[in-house]
């Protein structure tokens, strides 16, 4: 057994790349959705602040931008943002029906997930609901979510694959 056989989990054959990543995709996008319908139908109901850990506070914040709010209170942004992920999506789709690593197919599948989730918040409320709020030495992370964090984890594979990755195709 090859040192790569036993570091790389096996890719699914090519007929099973897009059923797998969209699984994965679906999958956080549910687990996302319900995390949302939690926190902003029950728990935040109202909204306050509850401090879970000295680190970390269950918050309720409204973007209406993208990353770190950055598009709030852009005109028509709850239709532009939500579309231009939808493309965005549709290229990682074709992307990962060609992945040949399965770590790329996983952080896509993460991407793709977290990317419609989102988009369901903007079409559903106008904007992205953000719940999650750690902080620690006087640092403060922007407020997010279960889909943020997946994006955020899949960028970070895909990073990782890049710049540590096997550069041989599996197929």
């Amino acid at each position: 057994m090859t040192e790569s056989a036993i570091t790389e989990p096996v890719l699914p054959p090519h007929r099973y790349r897009l059923p797998v990543g969209l699984g994965i995709a679906a999958l956080l996008v549910v687990l996302d959705q319900i995390s949302k319908w939690w926190v902003v139908g029950h728990l935040m109901n109202p909204p306050r602040r509850i401090e879970v850990t000295p680190f970390f506070n269950l918050v309720m914040v409204w973007n209406e931008g993208v990353t770190f709010g950055i598009g709030n209170n852009v005109a028509w942004g709850r239709w532009l943002f939500a579309a231009l992920a939808l493309v965005i999506v549709i290229i990682l789709i074709g992307w990962l029906w060609r992945a040949a690593h399965f770590w790329v197919l996983v952080a896509l599948g993460l991407v793709i997930g977290g990317a419609i989730g989102n988009v369901i918040d903007r079409l559903r409320w106008g904007a992205v609901a953000d719940f999650l709020d750690f902080h620690a030495f006087g640092w403060h992370w922007p407020a997010f979510n279960l889909a943020d964090a997946g994006i955020v984890v899949g960028v970070l594979l895909l990073v990782l694959d890049a710049l540590i990755g096997r550069k041989e195709s599996l197929r």
